[in-house]
């Protein structure tokens, strides 16, 4: 072989090998191209499943929230279940108590004690339902539980007394169904 066959044997095994570099720097660039295409989608799907996340944690905690409130609600329903029929009954006690306030003579003696029964009875399905007289004469005055619809002056009692009940008031168990009228002292 010449010189020149030299050469050109060398020269073309250069273009081979710069050819072949050329290619695979097509390749490495096509690589990062794809490289980062794929970074960019793995971090989207990042950012999805944190605000799929964020988003299952606050419908998590609206949900617990929900129980809590309908089971306080349920408990509560529970508790005064009898409320509504005690605040219509409450007239027929005051009745009650009327009537038997009436004198008591050999002609109505009988109808008295009749209706004494039947005002002891109420009375006890009152009280097995949680229900009770809100205690006013000689209490110091509440306006969560009394009512004051008069007001007096009277140096011999103190000062922010109850003098006088003028309707009774009812609980049922710690709710106020109806409030004591009262005479106050100022």
């Amino acid at each position: 072989m010449s010189e020149n066959e030299k050469k050109e044997e060398a020269m073309q095994e250069e273009q081979e090998i710069v050819e072949e570099t050329a290619e695979e720097a097509g390749t490495d660039a096509e690589t990062a191209e794809e490289n980062d295409a794929s970074e960019a989608q793995i971090e989207a799907l990042k950012n999805e499943k944190e605000e799929l996340e964020g988003r299952m944690l606050r419908l998590q905690a609206e949900f617990d929230n929900y129980k809590r409130r309908t089971l306080k609600e349920r408990e509560a329903d529970r508790k005064y279940k009898a409320q509504d029929m005690v605040q219509e009954l409450l007239p027929v006690m005051d009745n009650f108590e009327r009537a038997l306030q009436v004198e008591v003579s050999e002609e109505n003696k009988s109808i008295l004690e009749g209706i004494d029964m039947v005002y002891r009875q109420l009375k006890d399905v009152f009280t097995s339902q949680g229900v009770s007289v809100i205690e006013t004469e000689g209490a110091d005055f509440d306006p969560n539980v009394h009512h004051a619809v008069m007001q007096i002056e009277d140096d011999s009692v103190e000062a922010n007394k109850v003098v006088e009940e003028l309707q009774k008031g009812y609980l049922l168990k710690d709710r106020v169904i109806r409030p004591a009228m009262v005479k106050v002292n100022k």
